[in-house]
């Protein structure tokens, strides 16, 4: 819509678009119930033609850049020449602050998606660049944070579990019912698939990568814990399996 106008009766009054970000309850109450719906109509026209454009901006400017990194050969965006070259650009737009900060977070998220789309896995490396995109990396967080919960919620469930049924008891009346062994039951399975996934989230690209050989060291460790506790509950889940 640009600087045009609306006007969809007589009395409808005129609307600037620049006025919208600043419009207040005051300056409309006089208006009549046509004049506003016309004033409505006009900001859902607005909103709808300029919702996505700012992603299609972002993601186009993030084209831009890459056009620059290959002009100066660097598609990792590390020579001084390029940065000048990117500073100038925004230089020029005029535009500071927040808004700005805003939009280079976007671009680089769009860089980084797009380099990984159009490099391989070898040619990231050489260029010292992760070989995950911003975008997997952001899904492989929410993954890793969901198991982490769906983790910590079982556990403590489990924890809260009654006594198993060959352990001593006091009374008669700390042997567990049939209810609380199906519980404690459906609790261990659930444990291990919680166990399952959050192992699953190690990645070894990670490990090989960014880990240093002390921690590599840790990791080791305790993997190897795991393994052996594994391995001791196997052997009962196996028994049962043969016995049957």
């Amino acid at each position: 819509m640009g600087k045009d106008v609306v006007r969809k009766t007589a009395d409808a009054p005129l609307l600037d678009v620049d006025e919208l970000p600043t419009v207040q309850l005051e300056a409309l109450r006089q208006e009549s119930e046509t004049a506003l719906q016309a004033r409505g109509a006009a900001y859902v026209r607005e909103y709808a033609a300029i919702e996505h454009k700012s992603t299609i901006l972002a993601k186009s400017l993030a084209m831009v850049c890459l056009a620059l990194r290959a002009q100066h050969n660097d598609m990792g965006g590390a020579s001084h020449e390029y940065r000048q070259a990117v500073a100038e650009l925004y230089r020029q737009s005029g535009v500071q602050g927040d808004t700005l900060e805003r939009l280079k977070g976007a671009v680089r998220w769009h860089i980084g998606n797009t380099l990984r789309r159009h490099l391989t896995s070898r040619e990231l490396k050489a260029l010292g660049l992760l070989t995950t995109s911003p975008l997997e990396r952001l899904q492989d967080t929410r993954k890793t944070t969901a198991a982490i919960v769906q983790a910590t919620r079982v556990s403590t469930s489990a924890a809260s579990s009654p006594p198993r049924k060959g352990a001593t008891a006091k009374s008669i009346d700390e042997l567990p019912t049939a209810g609380e062994i199906v519980r404690a039951t459906a609790d261990h399975l659930r444990l291990s698939s919680a166990a399952a996934s959050l192992i699953g989230q190690l990645r070894t690209d990670v490990i090989d990568d960014d880990m240093t050989d002390g921690q590599r060291a840790k990791l080791d460790e305790e993997l190897a814990a795991l393994q052996k506790t594994i391995t001791t509950l196997r052997r009962h889940t196996r028994k049962h399996r043969s016995d049957g």
